[in-house]
Order: C-alpha cells, then sequence, then structure tokens
C-alpha cells in the first residue's frame, strides 16, 4: 500500500465523522442554512426587494419568495453579468458557469466564494466515504481520469466564465494533481471527437484506477481505447481500474453496455452535481440512494410534481416530504439562487438519513394525450424487459406521434441504438408496452380505449445518437440526450438514423 492510500483512510474516517454530525439531524441543518441565507442576503437587492429582513421561518419564507426559474430570476442575474453587486448575493460571483438553456438560450449560474468549496467538499466526500465503507484504497496511487469541459476561462466585468466542469478543474487538490489526467493541453481541446482521441493516446499505456464521467461519454472513451487497443477490453488494458463515478443522468440504461466494455464489474459512486450546488452523492455501495447533501448551503423546497405547473403548488421543507412520491426539487443557494427550479424530480428512498433518486426532468414527459408518462417509467420499463432478454442498449428517447398514417392511432414512438438487439423485435416491443402499461395507468387506460396503439420501436444505426449530437453542435461531455420529448424535433432530427 503506498503512502497516498495508507494516508487517505484516517481522512476518510474523519470526513464521515463531520458527516454524521449533520447526517442524522437533517432537518436541524436545514433549518439553521434557511437563517443563516437570509442573514447573510438581507442587504442585497433580491433581499430587500422580497423582505428578507422579516422573514422568521419557512412559512414567512414561502410568502415572500416565489418559486421560479431561471426565466424568473433573468431579471436580477443580467444585473449581475453587467457587473452589479449584492444583487443576488452579497458583493460579485467568483465564477459564473456557463449552461445552455432551452428557453433562456445561455444561462449564467452564479458561483461564490461561499458555494465553490461545497462543490470540492462534496467531489471528495464521496471519493473518501466510499474508502471509509469498502476499505478499498489503493486506487488512490493509481492515475485518475474526469472526463470534463475545457478550464479554459473568459471573463465578463471581472468574473471568470466557463462550464462547471472545467471550473472546477482550477479547485483540483494538489495531492492529487500528479495523478490526475488528462493533461491540462488536453483538456483545452474544444472538439469532443479529437479530445476523446487525445486521451486515448495519453491514458493507454498509464495505469488508470478510477475514471469518472457522465456515462455515454465515458462509453465513447472505452469504446476508443478498445479499437485502438485490437478489441481488447478495459478491464485488460487497465489491469488496476477498480472505480467509475458517474452522474449527469440515470446509469441504468449504461450499465449492462459499459459492464460489457470493461469485461468485469467494478465498483461505483453515484454522484448529482449540477452547476446550481452538488446535491447529493451514493454514500454506500448497499444501496443505490444518494445521500442529500443537508448541510451544504443549500436550502431544499419540494413541489409535489402532479402540482408544479398549478398556479399555488404545495410547497414542502425537508421535513415535511414522504418516501416514494415524485418532487420537483426547488433550491435556495449560497450563491443566491432563490425559490429556483433546477428542473429535476426526485423521490425520497429513505428518510434516516434523507436520499433520494433522480426520476427525471419536470419538463421531460410526455403528456400529448394525456398519459403524462415520465422518465423513471419508460427506463424501468425498458431495462426490465432488455434484461430479461439478455438485450444491451446503447441510448434511447421517446416521442410521440400525433399524426399517424391515415387510418392508424397515434402512438410513442421509441428511437433505440441497440449494442445487442433483440431476436423478436416484435415481440420484445411488446413486452416493453406491456411493462409501460403496468407502471402508468393512464397509459393503459389509453391502450384499452383504443387512443393509442401499442408502442413502436424504431431500431438506429451504430453510433447514431453521436453523430445526431455532433450535427447539432452539442457533443461533448456536459450535454445529455433527453429520454422523454413532447415533440417531434429529436424525433425527425434522428428519422435519417434508422434501419431500414
Amino acid at each position: 500500500m503506498g503512502i497516498k492510500a495508507a494516508l487517505s483512510k484516517p481522512f476518510a474516517a474523519f470526513a464521515v465523522w463531520q458527516i454524521n454530525k449533520w447526517k442524522h439531524n437533517a432537518v436541524k441543518a436545514q433549518q439553521k442554512i434557511l437563517l443563516q441565507l437570509l442573514q447573510d442576503a438581507k442587504h442585497t437587492a433580491f433581499g430587500k426587494d422580497h423582505h428578507f429582513a422579516e422573514i422568521q421561518n419557512y412559512s414567512d419564507f414561502k410568502k415572500h419568495v416565489p418559486v421560479q426559474d431561471y426565466e424568473g430570476l433573468k431579471p436580477y442575474v443580467d444585473r449581475v453579468v453587467a457587473g452589479e453587486a449584492d444583487v443576488l448575493w452579497k458583493g460579485k460571483p467568483q465564477y459564473f458557469a456557463k449552461t445552455s438553456g432551452t428557453t433562456s438560450g445561455v444561462k449564467y449560474i452564479p458561483l461564490s466564494k461561499e458555494s465553490m468549496p461545497e462543490h470540492i467538499k462534496a467531489a471528495r466526500n464521496a471519493i473518501l466515504t466510499y474508502i471509509h465503507e469498502t476499505g478499498k484504497s489503493d486506487f488512490v496511487n493509481g492515475k485518475m481520469i474526469f472526463l470534463q469541459g475545457s478550464p479554459i476561462l473568459t471573463q465578463k466585468h471581472g468574473i471568470n466564465i466557463g462550464r462547471l466542469s472545467g471550473i472546477v478543474a482550477h479547485h483540483v487538490p494538489a495531492y492529487l494533481q500528479k495523478n490526475r489526467l488528462p493533461s491540462y493541453e488536453t483538456n483545452c481541446i474544444e472538439d469532443w471527437e479529437q479530445k476523446v482521441d487525445a486521451i486515448v493516446k495519453e491514458t493507454m499505456k498509464e495505469n488508470m484506477t478510477l475514471i469518472s464521467g457522465i456515462p455515454p461519454w465515458a462509453q465513447m472513451y472505452f469504446d476508443k481505447l478498445s479499437e485502438q487497443a485490437g478489441g481488447k477490453k478495459i478491464a485488460e488494458i487497465f489491469k488496476n481500474f477498480s472505480l467509475f463515478i458517474y452522474g449527469g443522468v440515470n446509469f441504468e440504461p449504461y450499465r449492462a453496455k459499459i459492464e460489457q466494455s470493461i469485461g468485469k464489474k467494478i465498483d461505483s459512486i453515484e454522484t448529482y452535481p449540477a452547476s446550481e450546488g452538488f446535491i447529493a452523492y451514493q454514500d454506500s455501495q448497499k444501496d443505490k440512494g444518494l445521500l442529500l447533501l443537508a448541510n451544504a448551503g443549500i436550502f431544499y423546497e419540494f413541489v409535489p410534481a402532479d402540482e408544479y405547473y398549478n398556479d399555488n403548488p404545495t410547497r414542502l421543507s425537508l421535513g415535511e416530504v414522504e418516501l416514494d412520491q415524485n418532487y420537483a426539487l426547488i433550491l435556495n443557494t449560497n450563491a443566491g439562487l432563490w425559490g429556483y427550479s433546477i428542473g429535476d424530480t426526485v423521490k425520497f428512498v429513505s428518510k434516516n438519513p434523507y436520499k433520494i433518486v433522480v426520476t427525471g426532468r419536470i419538463k421531460h414527459f410526455i403528456s400529448a394525450f394525456g398519459e403524462h408518462v415520465i422518465g423513471e417509467e419508460v427506463e424501468q420499463a425498458l431495462l426490465t424487459v432488455a434484461n430479461e432478454e439478455q438485450v444491451s442498449i446503447t441510448e434511447f428517447t421517446v416521442a410521440p406521434q400525433v399524426n399517424p398514417n391515415a387510418g392508424e392511432l397515434p402512438y410513442h414512438e421509441w428511437f433505440i441504438e441497440f449494442a445487442n438487439p433483440p431476436k423478436d423485435m416484435t415481440a420484445f416491443s411488446k413486452k416493453v408496452d406491456q411493462a409501460l402499461q403496468q407502471k402508468n395507468i393512464y397509459y393503459f387506460d389509453l391502450i384499452e380505449g383504443n387512443i393509442l396503439q401499442p408502442l413502436i420501436i424504431r431500431s438506429l444505426e451504430k453510433d447514431a445518437f453521436v453523430n445526431y449530437m455532433k450535427s447539432e453542435g452539442k457533443l461533448g461531455g456536459q450535454n445529455k440526450v433527453p429520454r422523454l420529448s413532447n415533440d417531434r424535433k429529436l424525433a425527425e432530427g434522428l428519422e435519417g438514423y434508422i434501419i431500414a
């Protein structure tokens, strides 16, 4: 055991001791954070406009601060981007994380000197809790790769701007820098395909022990590695590769293909980072729930997903949530986001401690016929059948077909890129449709009532999604294919890749 591996164990024990101090007192921690956030921001423009000085508790807070998305906060964000101080949070942000929005164009998410350390601490603690639970630490002596955006930053009114993953690259602890790949020069390559090719070249002969990235882009890296190594599995190329860290999308649709590419089962840690804050991570290999970070500068609110579009939806604090209910996640942060709907939906799978699973996007659903099918339902329906049939899936998305051929009923159209296709596509489609009917009673009623016909699967050619994303200028580590759309834009883009 190397010196880093040996030192990591007492470091991990100390980190877990600190986590446990708030882990089982999360509601109390949340109450304290709300009051601290209000105190720190009461002299800001937003704080004055929303009477922060008068707010004594969560009930008061709900009366003064509305739930809003980026569009709702944009007038304040625009002032911050223009260089004004003390608008949403005290002073000016340390960074803007630049993201793309569906309605807002480019979004600028503020990161403050208070919020930035929480991102770094959460990523570190995800690894340390793993070491403490499993006793496995040898991987820290090997090379680690983080598939991420370019670390090149621009400036606007003295504030650095970049992708979150590129910003985080500037905060990697010194003790990890020697182990970290790719090189800074390679990380700066903007073209994703060129970048992955360069990463493959840099890492092929290295002792890679930890790999981290969004699953579909990690898969692209694995495919290129295997191709360069004459078809070898990743476990043959990197004999000491033992830990995969991922986030950004649900891993389950990619698990079978990635494990097949690796050639063996390895431990993995799921994380839930976002530009708006690091929200949760998997703190145990014994369950898949993600520990909600209740003491990390964020006060959370939860809106029942089926009320989200109501004029006056129910808003709940952490102590009021129930298990197995679908909630839209609302953030109030120490970077100045207030009543901010991040767009994700979550369910609680434990309340002691508070653990969640991410179930989808509040705007990513299909309800063209009143069915309100969500991402969790389509993923579980497809994966249940795929596992039974030993079918592997690279990527997929679903859209409604509301204008079918004459004489046909409307239907849900599934675009699937198979790594290992089913032997009988008709039987496979029928099983997936039945599984979805069991998960969504409204969809069942529409099929039974002959409003919809059963779903239709379009099998896509190899690399269809990669090529489509490339054609849209969205090929890269932070871009994700939506599972569900209520329109046909993505479906129409994929039609040219259908296997006849």
